[in-house]
C-alpha cells in the first residue's frame, strides 16, 4: 500500500481523494492484523469516554436528569431530582380513589373512584391541576383508566362495570363496548390508538381485542384461566397477561410464541417500561419483580420495603427513561402511605450486579 501511494507520487497523479482513501487503508489494515496494545482498537478513545460516562450515570441513584454528563467533573444528582413533597390535594371524588394515571405527554390526568365517576384533570402552566371534565355514566365504582397513545381517547371500567370509551377533549361518550352482561375488569391501549384489548375475570367472557367497534379477536372458554391483569407492550409486540394468580403469560403477537414464567407468590397488578423491554409485578410477600419481555433473565430482580397486606399496591416505573420503580405502601404513618422509590439502572447495565432503594417519599 505504501509503494502504491510512492509509485502515485511519482507518476505525477496525485488525486487527493486517492491518496486521502489509501492513507487511511494504511492506518485501518495493520489494525486487523495486529492485537492491541501493539495498535490501538479503531475508536478505542470514544469507547472509553462513552464508558466512563455510562459509569458515573449508574453509580448516580439519584440520576433524574436530561443534562449532559461531563468528564470534567464527578457527576452526582441530590434527592431533590426525586418528587418528595406535596404541592396540591385533589378532593373532587366524593369516594375513594382507586386509579390514577397520568396521559402519556403529561398534559392531563386521569381518576377513578368507587362514587362511580372517572375525572379529567388538566395540568396548568404553573403545574397545577384543574378539573376538565367528570365523566359520569358507569353505575357502579370505576377502578381502572387507560389513556390512548395520542391521548387523544380515554377507557374506563370496574369490576362490575362495562368498558366505555371518552373524548378527552369534550367529555363525552363516544361508545360503550359490550353490554351490561360483559363486565371488564383492566383493559389496554394498542400503539395505533385504534385497537385496544379488555378482559373480564370471567373465563367466559375471557380475553378480547377490538378496534373502535367491531371485536376484532377472542380468547374465552371454560379453558381459558382466570384474568387478573394484562397489558400491551407500546411497540405493540407483546401481550402481557396475569393468570389465575401466580401465572405470567407473555404472548408475541407477531409470531403468536408465547413465554410463560410462573412465581411462588401471587400477583397483584401489572406494570410494563414505556420502552416496551421491561415489566414489574407486585407480589402479596410484599416483593416486587422486575423482568425483561425478551426472556433472556431466569431470575427477577427483586424489590422491597413496601408494605402490602390489605389493599391492592401498583407499582409504575418513572424518571427518565424509565430508570425508578415507585409503589404505594401501606403502614401506619399518621399521615398517610409513602411512597417508596427504587432505582434499577443495574439491569440496563450487564456488568454491574447491584440495584439500589432510594427511599421512602
Amino acid at each position: 500500500m505504501v509503494m502504491t501511494i510512492l509509485s502515485f507520487k511519482e507518476m505525477g497523479k496525485l488525486d487527493e481523494d486517492v491518496i486521502s482513501e489509501l492513507r487511511k487503508r494504511l492506518v485501518i489494515e495493520p489494525r486487523k492484523q495486529l492485537p492491541p496494545p501493539i495498535v490501538l482498537p479503531e475508536r478505542r478513545l470514544e469507547h472509553l469516554v462513552e464508558t466512563s460516562v455510562t459509569a458515573q450515570i449508574d453509580s448516580c441513584i439519584y440520576h433524574n436528569s436530561r443534562d449532559a454528563v461531563s468528564l470534567y467533573e464527578d457527576h452526582c444528582c441530590g434527592r431533590d431530582q426525586i418528587p418528595t413533597e406535596t404541592v396540591q390535594i385533589l378532593t373532587a371524588h366524593s369516594n375513594e380513589v382507586w386509579f390514577i394515571q397520568f396521559s402519556n405527554n403529561g398534559e392531563y390526568l386521569a381518576s377513578s373512584s368507587s362514587d362511580c365517576t372517572a375525572i379529567i384533570w388538566k395540568v396548568m402552566d404553573n403545574d397545577k391541576l384543574t378539573m376538565k371534565h367528570r365523566l359520569r355514566s358507569h353505575q357502579n365504582p370505576v377502578s381502572f383508566v387507560a389513556w390512548s397513545l395520542d391521548d387523544t381517547k380515554l377507557l374506563t371500567c370496574g369490576n362490575l362495570e362495562v368498558l366505555k370509551l371518552w373524548d378527552v377533549e369534550t367529555g363525552t361518550c363516544k361508545h360503550t363496548f359490550g353490554d351490561h352482561g360483559f363486565t371488564v375488569n383492566s383493559c389496554a391501549w394498542f400503539p395505533d390508538s385504534k385497537r385496544i384489548v379488555c378482559w373480564s375475570s370471567d373465563p367466559e367472557k375471557g380475553i378480547c381485542m377490538w378496534d373502535s367497534d367491531p371485536e376484532m379477536k377472542a380468547w374465552r372458554g371454560m379453558r381459558m384461566p382466570k384474568v387478573l391483569d394484562l397489558a400491551v407492550t407500546s411497540d405493540g409486540e407483546n401481550l402481557i397477561g396475569i393468570f389465575s394468580d401466580k401465572e405470567i403469560r407473555i404472548l408475541n403477537l407477531r409470531t403468536n410464541a408465547e413465554q410463560v414464567i410462573l412465581e411462588e407468590h401471587s400477583i397483584t397488578s401489572l406494570s410494563v417500561s414505556m420502552d416496551s423491554k421491561f415489566f414489574i409485578v407486585n407480589l402479596n410477600s410484599q416483593e416486587i419483580h422486575l423482568r425483561d419481555v425478551a426472556g433472556k433473565r431466569a431470575k427477577p430482580l427483586k424489590y422491597t420495603g413496601h408494605k402490602q397486606n390489605k389493599y391492592v399496591i401498583r407499582s409504575c416505573f418513572g424518571g427518565i427513561n424509565s430508570m425508578f420503580i415507585a409503589s404505594g405502601s401501606e403502614n401506619t404513618q399518621p399521615y398517610g402511605n409513602p411512597l417508596s422509590v427504587h432505582s434499577w439502572s443495574s439491569i440496563r447495565s450487564p456488568d454491574s450486579k447491584s440495584h439500589s432503594s432510594v427511599g421512602e417519599v
